[in-house]
């Protein structure tokens, strides 16, 4: 159920309704659109004798409205705009598209410091990087852990790039919030619901995988699980799934995107490293995301792929970076946006 606000509603008149929905035994989730704000209602409705409906009653509200969809707070029956929110000064949803960029993982101090560097002289708008990593093997490399989060920090100081790095444990979650202003979430825990509900009480942005087995149903209730715990600064990215194919790492499913973007306000991100394995793939795929309304893009990037020791095949080189933003700044101009 939602309660929609009328465009000039007071903020005492908003809190009244939240007020209300509490009292009922529900919890309420205020999202603030351009022209009005809408309350989402959340809550087991079994054994509760209160009639919803009777929240129209209240000063400010214009409608209540049953959600059919099983993601409540996720869906666009909640809000029909594209959600927009600030991370550390760079805005996410709008019509100027981010663009991420840094190495798989962070290795060394000049490793992170040259490539920050690099990709902040070609205009990308973020910095990623691994310091905490799951691998297939144990035997391969973990990570820096927090030596790893401090050289982020090092080249956020340089370069002003806001940092996007993964979590992996709710045990990681106060150390990782420290240095990070996204929380990645990987493929492999897009369905570790215990990591989802904690970092659903932060208040750093989610960047949320989707893993290579799920539907977009079962994606869009992974978000839920986020915002459901009060989080609504989350993004949607598309990594590729798992298929048949053999040509390539991942199928990249880029019908996922159009599809997102028809059936949740979330912002939608696409991911061509991850979801093609292979660098020359990589700026194809990447303005095809663009013409098909991806909010923005996540690029693997090392000054030394043949060298890196995770995903260095599926790495763009800093010129062939800077070549991709070239080629990307006119597909979004041709569909209304910029890169």
């Amino acid at each position: 159920m939602i309660v929609v606000m009328k465009p000039k509603a007071t903020k005492e008149e908003i809190d009244k309704v939240k007020s209300v929905i509490k009292e009922l035994g529900y919890s309420p989730h205020p999202i603030e659109g351009i022209l009005r704000t809408v309350i989402g209602v959340v809550g087991d409705e079994r054994g509760k004798p209160h009639d919803l409906d009777s929240l129209k009653q209240l000063q400010g509200v214009e409608k209540v409205v049953p959600v059919l969809q099983p993601y409540k707070l996720t869906s666009r029956e909640v809000n029909d705009e594209t959600s927009v929110f600030n991370v550390d000064g760079v805005a996410v949803g709008d019509s100027k598209i981010p663009i991420i960029a840094g190495p798989c993982s962070v290795e060394s101090e000049e490793q992170i410091m040259t490539i920050a560097a690099s990709i902040k002289d070609s205009g990308a708008s973020m910095l990623r990087g691994g310091a905490f990593k799951p691998r297939t093997s144990p035997y391969a490399f973990q990570g820096l852990g927090k030596e790893g989060l401090e050289l982020l920090v090092k080249a956020k100081e340089m370069t002003g790039l806001p940092i996007v790095t993964e979590i992996m444990s709710p045990d990681d979650l106060e150390l990782v919030e420290e240095y990070a202003d996204v929380l990645q979430i990987g493929a492999r825990n897009s369905q570790n619901y215990s990591l989802l509900r904690h970092v659903g009480k932060s208040k750093k942005a989610v960047l949320l995988k989707r893993g290579m087995s799920t539907t977009i149903s079962e994606f869009l209730m992974c978000a839920e699980y986020i915002l459901s715990e009060g989080n609504s600064n989350v993004i949607l990215c598309e990594r590729g799934i798992r298929t048949f194919e053999t040509a390539t790492r991942n199928t990249f499913d880029l019908n996922a995107i159009p599809v997102l973007k028809e059936k949740t306000h979330l912002p939608v991100f696409a991911d061509p490293s991850h979801g093609t394995g292979y660098w020359q793939y990589v700026i194809p795929v990447t303005l095809a995301s663009i013409a098909a309304g991806a909010d923005g893009v996540i690029v693997e990037v090392h000054n030394n792929p043949e060298i890196a020791v995770s995903d260095g095949a599926q790495s763009l080189k800093p010129k062939t970076f800077k070549n991709l933003m070239e080629k990307a700044a006119p597909v979004a101009e041709a569909i209304g946006r910029t890169v």
